[in-house]
């Protein structure tokens, strides 16, 4: 049926006000009847005549008066249509399942459609599906962010109601119109994003670098020419970033300032620092490349924000080992490099310095705790022993945190509980250290600089007295406000630099035999039996141990295995598929075995014995988690490798955990980071 359309309002008040004037004739007449009859019978005829007049005039200009209206309205639409239509801003109509009614020229111009284009709006922009489009269920408007052919707009949707457009109508009723439309507005921010782009490249970034090993490089060549090799480094670094527009001013005889545009990081960023390689071929005879770290600030509120980031980059870097280069932001902090091992220090001027501030700590204590980290092994337990003993020489009460034992640490943990010698909660749990926490005591973290995989976690937040002790590479997650931290790299265990430490926290320190088998138990591990990691400090850390009564044969009953574990670490030996050459990948299947992932390590390090493997991982599905035991030599930085996957390590030993897949998928991901990092030169 065809829709009848009704007048309302104003319009219909003024059409019908003779009608109503007539009604109010007759109650006039009826008044005057009762006053006059002969006035009242005159007056009815004449409102008799006013009547048939009036609705004859009421029927015949009504239909003349709709068209004459309907006329203007049908211009003005047209007049509007114009207006829409040649409007600058790209406007278009779309109906309720978002398709394409209705564009204007300037919306034609920016998708590149001809008129009439009546698809839906997913065809012109992927992004934008019919869920994403205001409905009946409370969505009004939207408002998305849309590139399209090199330009950037910012695309605002709203609905329109057909019922409250005819409700403000004051010709139309409304009571035979639903449904609604989407009008899309485009608002072309492409010149605005470009503006903006140029003035954040334009902005202040600032860097340190330094030079890691200059005393060293500096002895390994003739006194004669240590100022030649010290003017081309100064000449390379000076040139390098030169050619990247940016200042360079020497602050110290091995450390430098530089201040670049954004921009230019980011093509630092691309060559991947390429400086870290060219620094290492100035060689005039020096026997000791010359390595650098680099430590960049971005995007901070302020130029002194910018230059503290780079601060932390730059300790961050050296903290790493050096070799490097770290870019901090506020949201974030990237690595590169860190593919050279890191130079052992022939000084112990900082061991010694650190070894003294960590006396003056824990004498100004009553109590401290020892923590090492989750599933412990016998280097994090060993250098909880060390530090131990060094607490009750101080005449210091000492708890180590220990909440579940490991077997492999199992016959090192019962030489202390089954000993007189040792008070009974030497070793205590993670609730009873909670409890002992207070505001006169000290933490003291060794092996691990991460507080999620420390032993105890919430015991960080309440001790306020925090120091750490560790050996690992630092990455984005550290502990954060530590009173002391001494964190090297490039010692091969934390039981090396607790047995240094111990030299220097009391003179002629007595070290009991059981502690001493701990500690040298610790190097032992860490590096598979003197094989990796080793330097003349390490060695020296093992003598000063044997003086104070370890025993290698004690020590080497204490890793014996048993059978079981001989076979699982032999099956995975020998069930390696070797990736791309160079690439040892296993699984170790040993869920009946209480310490798999010892087994899964001990066999990575096994894998490495196999000519031409550059790399060994292997896997072990443990408790709902895969772990990765990563080694290599010296050829490749497995370290970089497990950090990509959400770990970490050293360069030569590493891991990783993974949740939420099994052995198979975290081989599949284990082989494209590989395959990635092979194909942008970062392994």
């Amino acid at each position: 049926m065809k829709k009848r359309i009704r007048l309302k309002g104003r319009i219909r008040t003024y059409i019908q006000f003779s009608i109503y004037l007539g009604i109010l004739l007759l109650f006039v007449d009826a008044a005057v009847f009762l006053i006059n009859i002969q006035a009242g019978l005159l007056l009815a005829g004449y409102s008799v005549v006013y009547f048939a007049i009036t609705l004859s005039l009421y029927f015949y200009n009504k239909p003349i008066i709709m068209n004459e209206l309907i006329s203007f309205a049908t211009e003005y639409g047209q007049i509007q249509r114009k207006l829409l239509r040649d409007m600058d801003l790209p406007y278009a109509l779309l109906d309720d399942s978002g398709k394409v009614i209705w564009t204007n020229t300037a919306f034609e111009t920016v998708v590149n459609q001809p008129k009439g284009y009546n698809k839906s709006v997913t065809s012109l922009f992927p992004t934008i599906t019919r869920d994403r489009l205001p409905d009946d269920n409370g969505l009004d408007e939207a408002q998305y962010e849309l590139e399209y052919e090199g330009g950037e707009y910012v695309a605002k949707f709203r609905k329109i109601s057909l019922k409250e457009m005819a409700e403000h109508s004051d010709m139309i009723d409304s009571r035979d119109y639903n449904g609604y439309l989407i009008a899309v507005y485009l608002y072309d921010e492409t010149a605005l994003h470009i503006a903006l782009q140029e003035v954040d490249d334009q902005s202040l970034a600032v860097g340190m670098i330094y030079l890691d090993n200059y005393e060293e490089a500096m002895e390994s060549v003739e006194e004669v020419r240590r100022s030649l090799l010290v003017a081309l480094i100064d000449r390379k670094v000076n040139k390098y970033i030169s050619g990247y527009d940016g200042i360079c001013k020497k602050l110290e005889k091995d450390k430098y300032l530089i201040i670049l545009r954004k921009k230019m990081i980011a093509q630092l960023q691309e060559n991947r620092f390429d400086l870290l390689e060219e620094v290492k071929t100035v060689n005039i005879g020096n026997e000791m490349a010359v390595t650098a770290s680099i430590g960049v600030g971005l995007d901070g509120l302020s130029y002194a924000q910018n230059y503290e980031f780079s601060r932390n980059a730059i300790d961050l870097a050296l903290g790493r080992g050096g070799d490097q280069a770290v870019i901090k932001t506020p949201e974030s902090i990237v690595y590169y490099g860190g593919k050279s091992q890191q130079v052992e220090k022939n000084t112990r001027v900082k061991a010694r310095v650190k070894a003294h501030a960590l006396r003056e700590i824990i004498t100004g204590k009553d109590l401290v705790l020892v923590m090492g980290h989750r599933m412990p092994d016998a280097d994090s337990f060993g250098a909880a022993v060390g530090i131990y003993r060094a607490a009750q020489t101080l005449e210091r009460k000492a708890h180590i945190v220990l909440n579940d034992v490991p077997p492999s640490i199992q016959p090192m943990v019962d030489m202390f509980r089954n000993n007189q010698e040792y008070q009974e909660d030497m070793i205590i749990g993670n609730q009873q250290a909670i409890e002992a926490a207070g505001g006169n005591c000290v933490l003291v973290v060794v092996d691990v600089n991460k507080p999620s995989i420390t032993e105890c976690p919430d015991l960080l937040r309440f001790c306020k007295s925090v120091v750490v002790l560790d050996h690992h590479r630092q990455g984005t997650e550290t502990i954060e406000n530590a009173t002391l931290s001494y964190v090297e790299p490039y010692a091969s265990s934390a039981s090396e630099m607790v047995s240094e430490i111990l030299q220097y926290t009391y003179d002629n320190i007595k070290i009991r035999t059981e502690e001493a088998d701990c500690l040298y138990s610790g190097i032992m591990v860490d590096t598979n039996n003197f094989m990796t990691k080793t330097g003349v400090r390490t060695f020296e850390a093992a003598a000063f141990l044997r003086r104070n009564g370890a025993d290698v044969t004690r020590v080497r009953k204490l890793f014996r295995e048993d059978a079981l574990e001989y076979k699982a670490k032999a099956d995975a030996v020998s069930q390696a598929e070797i990736y791309k050459q160079y690439f040892a990948i296993s699984i170790c299947t040993a869920d009946e075995l209480p310490s798999p992932t010892v087994i899964g390590a001990q066999a990575a390090n096994e894998l490495l014995n196999i000519k031409g493997i550059k790399a060994s991982f292997v896997l072990t599905d443990y408790q709902g988690k895969v772990y990765i035991s990563a080694r290599s030599i010296d050829e490749v930085n497995v370290q970089i490798i497990m950090e990509r996957m959400g770990g970490g390590g050293h360069l030569s030993t590493a891991a990783c955990q993974m949740e939420g897949m099994g052995a198979i998928e975290a081989i599949g991901a284990l082989k494209r980071t590989i395959d990635s990092m092979l194909e942008n030169n970062e392994i």
